[in-house]
């Protein structure tokens, strides 16, 4: 099944930034979505934005929240083809800080999330006999700065767990991992640092390019032909280092 039409499209992290840009733009393009995250009013008003769209709270932490969203796309659409893992935390601090719970939320959301959608899609692909992958990672997995560490690490994770998943697919499921750089999104607003907020601002401002060229590379994977897997986006702004 190649296109994007009529392609059943779960998304989480769905309600603000990359996920929301690449909901609007899939759903442009014919696909049927099922959008998760926590926030239920934010969902609940861009599910009516689409012709065809669901929406449930969802929780990456909580693995039964990634069943359900599984479950969703089943009952209501007959099956899933793609499962956007989009979630993301970035609380970023240096390691001087000891915010210790940011960096277990890090780890909770950004690896274990991953890992729970993964549980909740693999064996449903394989019953189908096709289905793709689609993760956010970040140009912060190819390249560690300062007060990024645990957050570049988690990244990293990320980028071997789906390279992992992509070795072990065989012939009938794809895995495709984007790593955009600086978007035009509330990324920076997660630090509690107010240094490391205003650094991170001050670039985002100058050189950060929308949510929507972020949702485009995820819709060019998608679109591909059956057999054609596109395994790594890395998309950043020009001006980037």
């Amino acid at each position: 099944m190649s296109g994007i039409e009529g392609k059943v499209v779960a998304i989480t992290g769905a309600s603000s930034g990359i996920g929301e840009a690449t909901a609007l733009l899939l759903a442009e393009r014919g696909a049927r979505l099922v959008l998760g995250a926590r926030r239920a009013d934010r969902l609940a008003g861009l599910a009516a934005r689409m012709e065809q769209a669901v929406y449930t709270t969802t929780d990456v932490t909580r693995r039964e929240d990634l069943h359900a969203l599984v479950t969703l796309a089943q009952d209501r659409f007959g099956r899933l083809d793609v499962l956007i893992s989009n979630a993301g935390a970035g609380p970023i601090s240096p390691l001087d800080d000891l915010r210790v719970d940011e960096w277990d939320q890090m780890v909770d959301v950004n690896i274990k999330g991953l890992l729970h959608a993964i549980a909740a899609a693999l064996p449903v692909f394989r019953a189908q006999g096709s289905g793709h992958f689609v993760t956010t990672a970040s140009t912060a997995a190819f390249r560690i700065a300062p007060a990024m560490a645990v957050y570049a690490g988690t990244k990293q994770a990320v980028r071997a767990i789906c390279e992992g998943l992509r070795q072990e697919a065989g012939d009938s499921l794809r895995v495709t991992t984007v790593s955009p750089g600086f978007v035009r999104t509330a990324f920076a607003e997660a630090s509690a640092n107010p240094a490391i907020r205003s650094q991170i601002t001050e670039a985002r401002d100058r050189i950060a390019i929308p949510a929507d060229a972020i949702a485009r590379a995820v819709a060019y994977a998608i679109e591909q032909p059956a057999d054609v897997d596109v395994n790594e986006l890395v998309v950043r702004p020009t001006a980037q280092s």
